[in-house]
């Protein structure tokens, strides 16, 4: 009866694949890089934000980074990893936000999941010709759209080549 009951849960749960599924599945496989970088470990001075830059900065909980690094030996791995990340993300769930690139240099695209009021991770997939791909999360509580865009301009303006940071950086180099 109990393994009756444990078998029918299991095949009822949802098969699909997930970008949590495929980070724990990957993170530590050759040819992977991945990091996971607390906000605050940005360092980020709150006093010189707007509110609105304060409030989505408080939202966000972590950066998460997988990447699959492109060599001379894993161009068909590379083909196969790059195809099941924009499978996971053409689920309905991930909404397109912007897109941009080119086929010289990479392309980019950022979805996010949620309401433009509650956005519960933004998902960032660059992909650099030479160099491979990485999909970036960042997580948090609520975060809000308009709120979060405001606060990417402190980004640009941001050193992060320190720590952990740098392997967000390097890649995109």
């Amino acid at each position: 009866m109990v393994f009756s009951i444990l078998v029918a849960t299991l095949l009822s749960c949802n098969q699909e694949s997930t970008l949590q599924s495929y980070y724990v599945d990957n993170e530590l496989k050759s040819g992977f890089t991945s990091v996971d970088v607390p906000i605050s470990m940005l360092k980020i001075d709150t006093e010189s934000l707007t509110e609105e830059q304060k409030e989505a900065y408080e939202s966000v909980e972590k950066l998460s980074m997988i990447a699959f690094v492109l060599d001379d030996n894993n161009q068909a791995a590379y083909n196969e990893e790059f195809a099941k990340v924009k499978a996971i993300l053409k689920n309905p769930k991930y909404q397109e936000l912007i897109r941009g690139g080119n086929v010289t240099d990479g392309k980019f695209v950022v979805n996010f999941i949620g309401e433009e009021e509650s956005v519960e991770e933004f998902v960032l997939l660059g992909s650099a010709n030479e160099k491979g791909f990485a999909v970036i999360r960042v997580l948090g509580d609520d975060m809000n759209l308009n709120k979060i865009m405001k606060l990417a301009s402190v980004f640009e303006t941001m050193d992060l080549e320190d720590g952990q940071l740098k392997e967000f950086t390097e890649f995109f180099d």
